[in-house]
């Protein structure tokens, strides 16, 4: 199979299920971003952290995969057997989140997304995970969407916020606090 179709050359491209949309289309614009992510997820995953860290990167890779073809169906063809987000996927987030401030003191002031390179890649991941929330409740205001997505979305936001504090907590790094001028 050939990576290349020249099916995209003009500006268009095919949903999941066969709808032509051009490719500044919000449902491309939302996986896409969901696609970036995940890009950004596998980078993470790839450092030096602990094998548990690796483990929930790898589930969340694999459940931006099933978010992504979610986005990315146009409902027309009904055989198409689509993943689900379920709230036990939103559920495992809140519990890493949950297992990993228990070693964290409590956030008193705004951090800046730094200290350390992997924990900046957190915050990288985090923003683009912002940014894919955004366009799927754009998507959202036009088509129906499962709301477990965009809890999900929400959620693993937070989680690589923690996450990055976590990391920076085991690398021995500090947390650089804001400072006003």
């Amino acid at each position: 199979m050939k990576i290349y179709t020249k099916k995209g050359d003009k500006g268009e491209t095919s949903l999941l299920g066969g709808s032509k949309v051009n490719k500044d289309n919000i449902r491309l614009e939302a996986y896409g971003t969901v696609d970036e992510l995940n890009a950004f997820i596998g980078h993470i995953h790839d450092q030096e952290i602990s094998e548990n860290h690796k483990a929930i990167l790898l589930k969340i890779q694999n459940q931006l995969f099933n978010l992504g073809s979610i986005l990315s169906f146009d409902g027309k063809k009904s055989q198409i057997n689509l993943p689900e987000i379920t709230k036990k996927n939103i559920q495992m987030l809140e519990a890493e989140i949950d297992r990993i401030e228990e070693i964290l003191s409590p956030l008193k002031d705004f951090i800046l997304p730094s200290g350390h390179t992997i924990a900046s890649l957190c915050h990288i991941a985090r923003t683009v995970c912002r940014r894919a929330e955004r366009r799927v409740v754009e998507l959202q205001s036009k088509e129906k969407i499962s709301p477990n997505c965009l809890e999900y979305l929400n959620r693993l936001s937070d989680y690589l916020f923690v996450l990055a504090r976590g990391i920076l907590k085991e690398k021995k790094c500090s947390e650089i606090t804001w400072i006003k001028f």
